[in-house]
């Protein structure tokens, strides 16, 4: 299959319902896989109709993860996936085969171990956490919890993925993912380090050291990790390129990014890699991009962030009195200069509420009045292109005002975001006046169409809980691995 064959596949997604989300990652793996193992048993005849019907299915499994809020494990035959909205209910053999990749715990739970014993993190807005490790409430059936420090939180996409691939198969009710225990049963191999935590670590205890490599723990277990997987056969027979890294922090492994570039890899955005050439903003413009070809979206993955704000149900909406709201930095670098000058545009226009803060405690209340309370909810750039803002805001049913000429959205091609949030071109933003007259001009009935559509995908981004006294878990993103393991399955047959 070539990239051509891979587009087509890709627009006739573009219209699905949002269950096949786990496909996603599944045909990643296909987009840029070798074929792993021969077999000449099987066909070797792969119509893109017939990939397309495989692929179609196994999208699922990544949604899986994020559809439930569940609190007992009881309920998750009933409520998983919404497998009867599937076209294709008995294809759910076809499951998605996961091996989890054998690293020592002390690169994945032996981290948050490690995080916890710290007599206090050093980050911003961990009070909370320093609660816990006073309480010793953070180890739970041996399984250490993660963070709640906002900064960390809304990264823990690692903790959820590797906690629902180790929950017993009984458990997992309807769920597309199965663990496999050989690697060459393997559509994908999933490397489960928390690159978030480690990276975390390392800025928290000694930030003049991250840059650097010596004097840098978060260095050496990178190294550590790449040393792991690079000596495994199944990294050798195939190059990488069926591996899954989870890298939602913009930081995370960016001393070894060219070595698992051929991997798939699940980012929040493409933030992290691109780089701002500062010398080339004029005028009005935002600075220009300078691409990188470590990360694709024909072999890489966009998750969400994890929302740190509580729902609103749509029957507990109430009138709200502000036009436009935001609560953030003002003052960022790199690609978040259009909000320096956004903010200086709209800090004085009525209806208008621009609050600098920072989540903590208290900024987090601030937040929850603040989206709940306020029409729209401006979504600027930052350090990158996006930010758990964005999901606080649905959970929020604060309807999204993206400002951006070019960003990439989880879910992207099977969530119509226009259905749900406004987008404004960057120039637009900029001129004096037209934002604030462009959101006046949305009628009440428009409006309440926005917050219909959105209460019905805030459940999309939640998570649920696979074991009693689990705090979450992080079910949506196998609906992409899904969609590129599959894909991958069918190549190496072809």
């Amino acid at each position: 299959m070539d990239y051509n064959d891979q587009g087509i596949l890709k627009n006739k997604l573009k219209k699905k319902p949002f269950e096949y989300i786990q496909m996603e990652i599944l045909l990643r793996a296909s987009e840029t896989m070798a074929p792993k193992y021969n077999n000449s048993s099987k066909a070797s005849a792969c119509s893109i109709s017939t990939l397309f019907l495989s692929i179609s299915v196994l999208f699922a499994l990544l949604l899986s993860l994020f559809l439930l809020s569940s609190n007992h494990t009881s309920k998750l035959a009933s409520s998983s996936c919404l497998i009867s909205d599937l076209p294709n209910k008995h294809t759910i053999s076809n499951s998605i085969n996961v091996y989890v990749s054998d690293l020592p715990r002390s690169l994945n739970y032996g981290l948050l171990e490690k995080y916890w014993s710290l007599s206090h993190d050093s980050r911003l807005g961990s009070e909370v956490d320093n609660e816990i490790r006073l309480s010793n409430s953070w180890n739970i059936k041996n399984v250490p919890r993660y963070p709640e420090s906002p900064l960390i939180k809304q990264y823990s996409a690692e903790y959820w993925i590797l906690g629902d691939l180790l929950t017993p198969q009984e458990l997992r009710t309807n769920s597309f993912a199965r663990r496999v225990f050989a690697p060459e049963q393997a559509d994908v191999i999933f490397v489960p380090f928390f690159a978030t935590i480690s990276a975390e670590l390392q800025l928290g205890v000694a930030k003049g050291a991250f840059r650097k490599k010596v004097g840098n723990d978060d260095y050496a277990r990178q190294r550590e990790v790449l040393s792991f997987v690079k000596g495994t056969e199944a990294w050798k027979r195939s190059g990488g390129r069926d591996h899954v890294f989870v890298l939602t922090d913009p930081v995370a492994m960016s001393h070894v990014r060219e070595e698992i570039a051929p991997a798939i890899l699940l980012v929040v955005d493409f933030g992290g890699w691109y780089r701002v050439d500062s010398k080339a903003s004029t005028g009005n413009n935002t600075s220009d991009m300078i691409q990188h070809t470590q990360v694709s979206l024909l072999k890489d993955v966009i998750v969400p962030y994890t929302y740190l704000l509580p729902r609103l149900p749509l029957l507990e909406d109430k009138k709200r009195q502000t036009l436009l709201y935001f609560k953030g930095a003002k003052h960022r670098h790199r690609g978040g200069l259009i909000r320096e000058k956004l903010w200086d545009l709209l800090i004085n226009e009525p209806g208008v509420i621009m609050e600098e803060g920072f989540p903590n405690a208290t900024g987090k209340e601030q937040s929850i009045k603040g989206m709940r309370t306020s029409e729209f909810c401006l979504h600027p750039a930052g350090d990158t292109p996006t930010s758990c803002r964005l999901f606080d805001a649905i959970q929020s049913l604060c309807i999204p005002v993206i400002i951006s000429d070019n960003i990439e959205l989880p879910f992207e091609g099977t969530l119509d975001y226009t259905e749900f949030s406004v987008f404004v071109a960057v120039s637009e933003a900029l001129r004096p006046n037209w934002l604030v007259s462009h959101l006046r001009s949305y009628t009440g009935l428009q409006k309440r169409g926005f917050r219909e559509k959105m209460a019905k995908v805030q459940s999309f981004f939640r998570v649920r809980q696979w074991l009693p006294g689990w705090h979450g878990s992080d079910p949506g993103r196998w609906c992409g691995e899904s969609r590129v393991a599959e894909g991958s399955r069918k190549v190496a047959d072809d």
